[in-house]
């Protein structure tokens, strides 16, 4: 079974992020940019599915410019086999990047997709799902536990009231919350090994797709800063500070 992982160039979690003055965009001077963790859960699940024998071919895929290369080597150094480059310089909404990995699982033909439950830059959690709606499978999203038998996979996703569990029939598109496990780090000898797989190119219109976003950004804003507290020395002045000022009770 061979298994298709999307990866995302997100900005590093630990990095300051500031946004432009005229409110465009982030401000990408000095950022550092890594793969997105969800996806990189996912990789981490695809691998440990090779690793036992579940899996023949984990092969990874990201959509940008040339330098989101560097993520996709990431992946390779973790352990992907192949990789795939889709180059596009504008920005997509998570409809047009669903059309762009359906174009590629297509061509690709796996029995699995695994792909992190969302991206931490823009939090939208809806590619996973629009790529199952437009490929016609099965779906299962904020995976926290995985075991494949045959040609079905169970999982299982934390909800308000508990585990719930869930099979579904392969090929089908499974997202990865944070729980499902704890991706590797890179080892110098996965770096030295990922210059040698392939990496592989290509672009919307060559696989036939229009990557064309129906969705704008029209201002991003910094978050509003936090004030400061004050302690209280009773609670009855904490009850009535909570009741008249902040109005709460």
């Amino acid at each position: 079974m061979k298994i298709f992982v999307p990866l995302k160039r997100v900005p590093d979690p630990d990095t300051k992020i500031r946004v432009l003055a005229d409110g465009s965009g982030i401000d990408s001077d000095g950022v550092k940019f890594a793969v997105n963790p969800f996806d990189a859960i996912a990789l981490e699940e695809a691998l440990r599915l090779k690793e036992k024998g579940a899996a023949t071919e984990v092969v990874v895929v990201t959509i940008g410019g040339d330098e989101c290369a560097e993520q996709l080597r990431s992946g390779l150094a973790m352990g992907a086999d192949r990789a795939i480059l889709v180059k596009h310089s504008a920005a997509l909404d998570s409809l047009a990047v669903a059309k762009v990995l359906a174009a590629v699982y297509k061509k690709e033909a796996p029995g699995l997709v695994l792909m992190g439950k969302q991206a931490i830059d823009d939090d939208s959690s809806q590619t996973g799902q629009m790529l199952a709606a437009l490929l016609g499978v099965g779906q299962v999203t904020f995976m926290s536990k995985l075991e494949i038998s045959g040609t079905a996979a169970r999982c299982s996703r934390e909800t308000d009231a508990g585990i719930e569990t869930l099979s579904v029939t392969l090929p089908a598109v499974l997202t990865a919350d944070l729980r499902l496990n704890e991706p590797r780090y890179v080892s110098l000898p996965g770096i030295m090994k990922a210059k040698k797989k392939p990496l592989e190119e290509t672009t919307p219109d060559a696989l036939g797709v229009a990557a064309a976003s129906r969705t704008k950004i029209l201002k991003l804003e910094k978050p509003a800063g936090r004030k400061a507290g004050v302690k209280v020395k009773t609670v009855d002045e904490l009850i009535a500070k909570l009741r008249d000022e902040a109005k709460v009770l």
